[in-house]
């Protein structure tokens, strides 16, 4: 369904909550269609990003490890991601 979604599960060192959130907001968005939520809807839509994020944490925690990582880094550990939305390097 959405392709720029990726695994967080078997991440060295573990996903972050900040990855885990963006991988739920990309979700909500794909899902929705909304990109940027008018005030009317945002109030449900962060709801949603935050229930989103919290069972998909939940989830994480309870499968059993990989035994590969997954093959490609979420945007957050990426350098020129991180330096394009102002944020510092890992």
């Amino acid at each position: 369904m959405c392709r720029n979604i990726l695994e967080l599960r078997g991440l060295e060192p573990p996903a972050t909550s900040d990855e885990v959130e963006a991988a739920a907001r990309q979700f909500i968005r794909k899902v929705t269609g909304i990109r940027a939520p008018n005030a009317d809807v945002e109030p449900r839509y962060e709801q949603a990003i935050a229930r989103i994020t919290q069972v998909t944490r939940e989830l994480l925690a309870d499968l059993p490890p990989r035994r590969q990582p997954p093959p490609t880094d979420p945007p957050l550990r990426r350098p020129d991601v991180r330096a394009r939305l102002g944020l510092d390097p890992l």
